[in-house]
């Protein structure tokens, strides 16, 4: 037989356990964070009919896509999560309660060339809210407080959420007479902070056909800053001249207002002009947030409000509010960086059961009431000498290995040893599962490092 050598195609990332736990524990923290806030756990299919996935995109989409027959199906991989939403919100219309609130995590596909930090194959860890008809700006004021508790939850306190209106740069480029060329203008302005705003110039002049003149207008325009009320203030200096910018205004106003009642600090919130989100169908509010003392990682959640979100698949007006967690590129990136908590227990089990007798059963038994307090265990069940016991032990990263032998039965103990420390203490059943319990609480810091 023919040896085939085993390898993991370009863009596709796997872990080892260790990290892939520490993933998990990320995975963990955001479905918790969500589902505080009541968002229904959602699972798409990763397979779609073609035409379902490229009825939102363009020329863009088509290329990226992994797109396959099978018989006479014309089928596709998903690239996204916000298109799968759409169909499954028309599809499901009539047995949803509205406004309907989902988090999805889970991996989507997009062919295009594989680079360091980029994936084809990544997960990512959306939330959503959909209206009926109407859909509040309170909506889009606790979105903000959603990625606040997340990140905290990660362990982080130095992050910006950074916030804008799409009304307000839709507005102001009407009063200029350039609303044909807005959609151009938004995603080379979005370009910002990756070419600076000379290269931004130069496009919105080259490639936008925008005159100089017009070109420092926007360059001023979004380059007003200072704090959320500097920013507020200045902006109504432009007030009463066009009324989508003064709508888009109102709404920002409210999102700002609504923020300490949310419990999210001014420090880590920021009304910021030059966000726009290249994406067309945005229609208000539009976020991004970035890790303050590492901004080369640019935006690590970014979205927005949409109001037409499934009008590929239905006559209702179903407008939205939702954001997006790019989490493999986060996690690849902050695991490269050395940011992710080197000391998180991040083994299978608590505990290692090592049996030091012929008779497994009263380890079994030992099990099953460590178990039943709450210690995740693994019975070590193969007949191995001591030293390779514990040399497994070590490699598992166990924090406690728990030895029965003879004269531990006898007294009605086991012996427990911090793998850490090399404390070893013998102790009932029941006090060795608080003492494990006791530890790992005593160990379980942040996920991520700033």
């Amino acid at each position: 037989m023919e040896r085939i050598t085993p390898r993991t195609l370009s863009g596709f990332m796997e872990l080892l356990p260790g990290k892939q736990a520490k993933l998990e524990k990320m995975m963990a923290v955001l479905r918790d964070t969500y589902s505080l806030y009541g968002f229904a756990p959602l699972d798409t299919p990763a397979i779609e009919d073609a035409k379902i996935l490229l009825a939102k995109g363009g020329g863009e989409t088509e290329k990226q896509i992994y797109r396959f027959q099978k018989g006479d199906s014309d089928l596709a991989l998903r690239f996204d999560l916000t298109v799968p939403l759409a169909k499954y919100v028309a599809l499901h219309y009539n047995d949803l309660a509205f406004p309907f609130r989902r988090y999805q995590i889970s991996k989507v596909y997009r062919g295009e060339r594989a680079q360091r930090g980029r994936f084809r194959e990544f997960y990512q860890a959306d939330i959503d809210i959909i209206g009926d008809g109407k859909l509040d700006v309170l909506n889009e004021a606790e979105i903000p407080s959603i990625i606040y508790r997340v990140f905290r939850g990660f362990g982080l306190t130095r992050f910006q959420i950074r916030v804008n209106n799409r009304k307000i740069l839709n507005g102001f480029y009407a009063m200029m007479g350039l609303t044909e060329k807005s959609g151009d203008i938004m995603r080379t302005v979005d370009k910002l902070d990756k070419i600076g705003g000379e290269k931004v110039q130069s496009i919105l002049i080259s490639d936008c056909g925008l005159t100089e003149q017009q070109a420092e207008e926007i360059l001023r325009f979004i380059s007003i800053t200072g704090t959320n009320a500097q920013v507020l203030a200045a902006l109504e200096g432009y007030a009463g001249r066009e009324e989508m910018f003064d709508q888009g205004l109102a709404e920002l106003r409210q999102v700002t207002e609504h923020l300490a009642a949310f419990g999210v600090p001014e420090e880590n919130f920021a009304v910021d002009l030059t966000i726009a989100r290249g994406l067309d169908y945005y229609t208000g509010t539009v976020y991004e947030t970035t890790l303050l003392d590492h901004p080369e990682i640019g935006s690590v959640c970014s979205g927005g409000r949409y109001d037409n979100l499934a009008g590929y698949y239905t006559d209702k007006a179903l407008p939205g509010v939702g954001i997006s967690i790019g989490l493999t590129r986060l996690f690849y990136v902050l695991d490269e960086q050395g940011l992710l908590n080197p000391q998180l227990p991040s083994a299978p089990a608590d505990a290692l059961v090592l049996p030091m007798t012929e008779d497994p059963a009263p380890a079994i038994a030992l099990s099953q009431t460590l178990r039943g307090a709450g210690v995740r265990v693994q019975l070590y069940g193969e007949k191995k000498k001591f030293k390779q016991k514990m040399s497994y032990a070590d490699k598992l990263g166990v924090p406690y290995a728990v030895l029965l032998g003879e004269d531990e039965i006898a007294e009605g103990v086991c012996s427990v040893k911090n793998m850490v420390s090399g404390e070893q203490v013998k102790l009932s059943p029941e006090k060795a599962a608080q003492y494990i319990l006791d530890g790992l609480s005593a160990n379980n810091g942040p996920i991520i490092l700033e």
